[in-house]
C-alpha cells in the first residue's frame, strides 16, 4: 500500500481525530524545551561551576529550534494561528532562517517531494563522498546559504520558483527586520554584552552539525519515487531525541500526511508501521550504512 491509498483507507473520524489541534501539547513541549535553553544561557552567562561544558549542549537545543520552526510553518503544533506565527517568528531569529521564506521553500518540498527538478531540497546535492559528508556536517554551507538567502532577500526580490510574486515584499520587509535585529545584536556585543556570543552564537555554531546529522537521514538514500512510504524515512530512535526533533523522527508518517499535529504522529504510525519501506534503528545505524557506501 502505497501513502495515497493509506489515507483513502483513513475513516472520517480518524481524520478528525489526527488532525485536531490543541494549544495545550505545543505549549508544554514548548515551555520544556525553551526552558531548558533558557536555563542553560543563564548558567553559562554567570560563567557558574564548569560553564564551559553546557556550551555543546545549549547548542544542540538551539539548533534544534529549527523543529520548532518546521512545525509552525505547517500551522499544525498550535490551534491558535497567531502563536504558530510569533513562534515561528522567534525561532526564525533565533537559527537565522527566514521562517516566510522557508515556508514556500518547505511546502514545495512537501508537494515534489524526492522529484528531481521540483523538489527544491535536491538543488543540494546530498554527499556522496567522504569529504562532502564532512562538508555537509560541519554546517558551513548552512551558514552561507542562510545568512546569504536574508541578505539577497533584504536588498533584492526574491527569484526562488516556489515563491509566488505577490509574497516577495513580504519576504524583502521580513529579511530587513531580520538584519535589523541582527545589527542590534551586533552593537550590543561591541558594547561589552559578550553573553551574547556565550549563550546563543558560540553554542548555535557548535550544535549545528548534530541537526545536519539528524536532518541527513530524513530522505538521505531514500528511492527517487513518489511514494512517500519509500521516499521518506522514519527512524526510530530514543525519547530525548524525539523531544528534540517535536516527533519529527516520525518523517514518513509527517509526509503522508502533514496535516497532523507533532504530538498526534506517534498515533499515525501506529496506523501506517507496516507500510513503511524506508527505515532505520536509530541515527547511528543510518549513518554507519551511508558511511559504508560513500566514495573516497
Amino acid at each position: 500500500m502505497d501513502h495515497k491509498a493509506f489515507l483513502s483507507s483513513l475513516s472520517s473520524e480518524q481524520r478528525t481525530t489526527l488532525t485536531r489541534r490543541s494549544n495545550t501539547p505545543a505549549l508544554r513541549h514548548l515551555m520544556l524545551h525553551w526552558g531548558l535553553i533558557f536555563l542553560a544561557g543563564l548558567y553559562i552567562g554567570f560563567q557558574l561551576p564548569l560553564w564551559g561544558i553546557l556550551i555543546l549542549p545549549q547548542g544542540v537545543l538551539l539548533s534544534f529550534v529549527f523543529t520548532t520552526l518546521h512545525e509552525t510553518v505547517h500551522a499544525t503544533p498550535f490551534k491558535s494561528n497567531w502563536l504558530n506565527t510569533y513562534v515561528g517568528r522567534v525561532c526564525s531569529i533565533i537559527i537565522f532562517l527566514p521562517m516566510t521564506w522557508f515556508r514556500y521553500f518547505h511546502l514545495a518540498h512537501h508537494k515534489y517531494t524526492h522529484q528531481p527538478g521540483k523538489d527544491p531540497e535536491l538543488n543540494t546535492p546530498k554527499p556522496e563522498t567522504v569529504l562532502q559528508y564532512l562538508w555537509y556536517a560541519s554546517a558551513i554551507p548552512l551558514w552561507r546559504g542562510n545568512i546569504g538567502k536574508i541578505i539577497k532577500n533584504a536588498i533584492r526580490a526574491n527569484n526562488d520558483p516556489y515563491v509566488p510574486q505577490k509574497a516577495k515584499p513580504k519576504l524583502r520587509s521580513e529579511a530587513r527586520i531580520m538584519l535589523a535585529i541582527y545589527a542590534s545584536a551586533l552593537l550590543l556585543v561591541m558594547m561589552g554584552q559578550v553573553w551574547l556570543i556565550w549563550c546563543w552564537l558560540l553554542p548555535l555554531v557548535l550544535g549545528q552539525p548534530f541537526l545536519r546529522l539528524y536532518l541527513l537521514a530524513e530522505h538521505g538514500r531514500c528511492p527517487m519515487v513518489a511514494n512517500m512510504f519509500e521516499n521518506t524515512r522514519t527512524t526510530f530512535t530514543t525519547r530525548i531525541v524525539r523531544f528534540l526533533a517535536w516527533n519529527m523522527p516520525y518523517h514518513a508518517e509527517h509526509h503522508t500526511y502533514p496535516a497532523v499535529p507533532f504530538h498526534k504522529l506517534p498515533d499515525l504510525h501506529r496506523l501506517a508501521d507496516e507500510h513503511l519501506k524506508s527505515t532505520s534503528n536509530g541515527y547511528i545505524e543510518f549513518h554507519e550504512d551511508y558511511l559504508q557506501k560513500l566514495k573516497t
